[in-house]
């Protein structure tokens, strides 16, 4: 099992799980225990929200919008950050900060080290996708514009490490440490190629490796989406079978004399197969 923090497809998992309970139903409270997260929450949260229909559920990049008549609440999961749901009168924990409490259930967001983030962002405001901490983010790695020529367009006069674009966000959301030496390992990649020697040939292959491997981790969440949703969040981290990431040491998978290798980039661990990825 790997722990790391929430990435897109742990977002994308919750979002998934939490919709059919509460779209098209109104918000009847919201509880408030603790509002020192990494930003402070709104005051008067609960009554911006108080009776509001959830419309719809959004994810953009690491952020879960619920979208309402007048705004739409923003949640980041922060680096520890998980959303249950929960009966209505299940005792909170320690960590348990906010409760968005409906008919049938609440919405429980548990967050021990509070480095997660709910934001209130209103109508009156405009596009939420023009608040501040969403209008910088990169393209969605699933979207049409993330392709060869756009990746190779943005880094080709980068010294910066091919790993260390992926992580940055600006190009591309979404694409964690875990899934960064997945799919630079995917796509032959050595994750310390400047970007400027990254080929359009070789973007063409990272593009796809990026979209599979978060595709597939989607798809491992999904089979423990039940548990995900209904414990009691021990368990929040769908388990994913890696190629490299955390096998230091032991061979690879794809090529007979390969063993994998870990560098730290960033300080973060990078791992990849010297023979696979030159």
């Amino acid at each position: 099992m790997l722990h790391a923090m929430p990435e897109l497809p742990e977002v994308e998992v919750t979002r998934r799980g939490i919709a059919p309970h509460i779209e098209g139903r109104p918000l009847q409270r919201t509880i408030v225990r603790n509002a020192s997260l990494r930003w402070p929450v709104a005051p008067n949260l609960d009554v911006l929200t108080r009776g509001l229909i959830v419309n719809s559920t959004e994810r953009r990049g690491k952020y879960l919008m619920l979208h309402f008549d007048t705004g739409t609440q923003l949640i980041h999961l922060g680096m520890s950050g998980s959303l249950r749901l929960v009966s209505r009168d299940e005792p909170p924990a320690t960590h348990d900060h906010i409760d968005w409490v409906f008919e049938q259930c609440a919405l429980r967001l548990r967050d021990p080290r509070r480095f997660g983030a709910v934001l209130w962002h209103p109508v009156s405001e405009g596009p939420v996708l023009a608040h501040p901490r969403l209008a910088r983010l990169g393209v969605e790695p699933f979207d049409a514009a993330f392709n060869a020529r756009m990746l190779h367009e943005a880094i080709k006069n980068k010294e910066s490490s091919i790993k260390t674009l992926l992580l940055g966000g600006q190009i591309v959301v979404g694409v964690g440490n875990i899934y960064a030496s997945e799919s630079l390992f995917r796509a032959r990649i050595h994750p310390l190629t400047p970007g400027r020697r990254v080929s359009l040939a070789r973007c063409e292959r990272l593009v796809a490796a990026v979209r599979a491997t978060l595709a597939d981790a989607i798809a491992a969440g999904g089979s423990s989406l039940r548990d995900f949703v209904h414990s009691d969040g021990s368990s929040g981290y769908f388990q994913l079978d890696t190629a490299v990431y955390d096998r230091a040491g032991l061979p690879c998978k794809r090529c007979p004399n390969g063993i994998v290798r870990k560098i730290i980039q960033q300080q973060r661990a990078t791992y990849y197969c010297p023979r696979c990825q030159r």
